[in-house]
């Protein structure tokens, strides 16, 4: 029988009084002080604080019972993370067991002590469980907080929250931007209006720049997402213009529309912010009266009548961008595009505020009251920019008209009295300057 030189190890169990050949005491200002029955052979082993601490050429080594016990001092909130490291010393950590950390507020405790004592094992491992692992938004904040002062050992749990390389982010907004625009099928409504909020989010200057600086090559991407989209959407106006379409008011072609108009009001936020919206008025205006026809020739349905809401949102910005000079159009189109959309908003809100009054179904019919004021605000710049005797007309229709409340021209009504009134007086002024002007 082949003889044995070593006896079988009985594996060390921390707190084993009678295997113990050195004691932990953990202590905190608030007075706390625990002991732990350790083992010199694993401490020393798997901890560069206790193996410096424990060696002989520790200042005190000499000094009776120095070497018998270890004092450690920790804040009161870090105590319990001291106590969990000391006993993972004991376990063989080789990535067979992965339920040892127990969240990460714990792992992220025991991070920082092991970091501070020098626990190399177990440092990799909590590293590599909170690389791994989700985190909530508050355990982002505090792992922003600690993980950076550890250095490079801690470098892979930030590898999430690193900034992208600008290809990448072109590269998802590039195709954010194309599932966004591609009416896809109800069923990913809530897919594509999340796609669109990230790519306004990406856009926006909060208390951070935008995510994306957009090159031309971005404007001209965008530019034929929305071309393509309006033309799917101008596609189906002239099908149910021309006849070759049922009912406006049929279940499928309601839901058709309303997702046209809301895809086209949202592309019309993200085409103002890369300030390229003049195809799109260009387009809307040119279409107008086709659209308006379309839509006069449907129900007083509540889901038709949501259909004339997201057009009329769809036309308060087109014309915000020209009321206000960011796309100019001549005269001929500017008045067109009133003569269109005045009237059809005029007759619109009426039918909006009755239903929001009397339907249940009224909460898909909210709109934000300050579109309704900006678009009144944006019919009178448009007015006041036109020549007075197109003015004129347009004034003296609205007078004649019931549905005069809304929008309110009154301000256009005053300019206009004041500018008639005056206009002799002031081009003879100015005509009396120039004559003087030629004589010297």
């Amino acid at each position: 029988m082949e003889t044995i030189d070593k006896e079988e190890k009985i594996a060390c169990v921390i707190g084993d009084r009678l295997t113990s050949d050195v004691i932990v005491r953990l202590r905190t200002p608030e007075g706390r002080d625990d002991w732990l029955y350790c083992h010199s052979e694993t401490l020393v082993k798997n901890c560069k604080y206790f193996a410096d601490r424990l060696s002989e050429n520790w200042p005190t080594c000499q000094i009776l019972d120095s070497r018998n016990c270890v004092d450690i001092y920790c804040q009161e909130l870090d105590f319990d993370y001291h106590v969990n490291l000391i006993r993972l010393l004991y376990i063989v950590i080789d990535g067979s067991v992965d339920d040892l950390w127990h969240g990460v507020r714990n792992a992220l405790g025991i991070l920082q002590v092991a970091v501070e004592l020098g626990c190399p094992q177990i440092i990799t491992a909590c590293v590599n469980y909170l690389e791994a692992v989700t985190w909530e938004e508050a355990e982002e904040e505090e792992i922003l907080r600690i993980v950076p002062r550890m250095g490079l050992q801690a470098e892979p749990i930030l590898a999430r929250l690193q900034p992208v390389k600008q290809s990448a982010i072109i590269n998802i907004f590039v195709s954010a931007i194309r599932f966004s625009t591609s009416s896809p099928s109800p069923n990913m409504n809530d897919l594509k209006s999340s796609a669109q909020e990230q790519l306004e989010y990406m856009l926006t200057e909060d208390d951070d720049a935008p995510l994306l600086t957009a090159d031309d090559n971005i404007k001209v991407e965008v530019k034929e997402c929305v071309n393509r989209l309006f033309a799917r959407f101008i596609e189906s106006v002239t099908a149910f213009f021309s006849g070759t379409t049922e009912s406006l008011s049929e279940a499928g072609n309601v839901q058709l529309f309303q997702s046209y108009l809301t895809d086209l009001s949202w592309a019309c936020q993200i085409l103002s912010k890369l300030e390229i919206m003049r195809e799109f008025v260009e387009y809307w205006s040119d279409a107008s009266e086709k659209i308006v026809k379309v839509l006069e020739q449907g129900s007083s349905t509540t889901e038709v009548i949501e259909i004339k809401l997201r057009a009329v949102e769809v036309t308060s910005k087109v014309l915000e961008a020209i009321g206000y000079g960011t796309v100019i159009l001549p005269t001929a189109k500017r008045l067109q595009v009133l003569k269109v959309w005045l009237p059809f908003v005029r007759v619109t809100k009426p039918l909006i505020d009755s239903v929001t009054t009397n339907c249940e179904n009224a909460i898909l019919l909210k709109l934000d009251g300050e579109m309704w004021q900006s678009l009144e605000s944006t019919f009178v710049s448009i007015i006041l920019a036109l020549p007075s005797g197109d003015q004129a007309d347009i004034l003296t229709e609205w007078l004649d008209n019931e549905y005069m409340q809304y929008p309110d021209l009154t301000e256009a009504f005053e300019v206009w009295c004041y500018r008639s009134k005056v206009a002799k007086r002031r081009l003879s002024l100015v005509g009396d300057e120039h004559a003087m002007t030629n004589s010297f």
